[in-house]
Parts: structure tokens; sequence; C-alpha cells
């Protein structure tokens, strides 16, 4: 099962980078492999969050594939924390699970912790994505850093 975890420093603020990645719709627009976002429902939950019913397209050689998640936009808590949540609802996987936290640091900028787990359905493309898993989740996280370049430098 591949599974990803990253943690950056970054000269933006945690409001900015939250609001980048629940962005999802923009998807497209700088994340590699992804060729459509669609936003299937909105709506507060009791908790307080945000809940989105997204699906995404990612597309990769002759690999096409829309799978569906339900996306939980935590807003700030009492310590500062901003929090995106991600499961899987329905596309090709066994399981997918990933999750962002973003913090202000003292000093400036934010702090940004950042993981994925998933399995995918099919044995070749689960032996597939385990070659080349690394390099795919450096690329997207430098796709993520990349877009707040753009968007607040």
């Amino acid at each position: 099962m591949p599974h990803h975890q990253d943690s950056r420093d970054l000269p933006y603020s945690a409001r900015q980078m939250y609001d980048l990645v629940a962005d999802i719709e923009s998807y497209p627009q700088f994340l590699p492999w992804n060729s459509a976002a669609r936003i299937r429902t909105r709506r507060e939950t009791p908790e307080g969050a945000e809940e989105v019913a997204a699906d995404l397209v990612i597309s990769f050689k002759v690999f096409r594939e829309r799978f569906g998640s339900r996306v939980l936009l935590w807003p700030e808590d009492e310590d500062g924390l901003l929090r995106i949540d991600t499961e899987y609802l329905d596309g090709p996987f066994k399981y997918m699970r990933s999750g962002w936290t973003f913090r202000d640091r003292p000093e400036g900028g934010c702090h940004v912790d950042f993981f994925v787990d998933f399995e995918f359905r099919n044995a070749i493309l689960q032996r597939l994505i385990g070659v080349v898993f690394t390099e795919a989740m450096r690329r997207i996280v430098r796709a993520f850093e990349e877009r707040a370049r753009t968007l607040y430098s």
C-alpha cells in the first residue's frame, strides 16, 4: 500500500495554503495528471466543517480514472490549526485517505503536514504506481508549492 508523508515550512500563511488546497476546482490548472475536477455537493456539517464531495479525473499515459472523494474542510481551531481530511467515495481504489494540516509559525510563514495512503483495486495498477509513487508524490507536493508562489509572491 503506497503511503507518503511530508512536512514543509513555507513562507506563506496557513490560511493561504489552506485556501489553495481547498480550491479543488483549480487542481487541473496546476496538478500533474489531474485532467478534471468537479464538485458534486457542498454542505456544512453539524461539527462545523465544510463537507465537499468532489470528483477528480487522473490521466497518466493510457490510464484515465475518475474517483470521488469526501473532503472535510475544518476551520481554524483554538490552537490556530487548519485541517483538510479526505476519504475515498468511489472509483478505482480499495481505499484512499489523505490529510493536510496548516499552522502559522511565530517567525512567519507556516508549517504544513501532508499524508496520503491508498490501495488500488486492480493489482496491475497497484504495481505500476509502486514503481513511480515516490517521484509522483514529490511532483505533486512541488506543484502545490509552485502554485503558492504563483498566487502569493
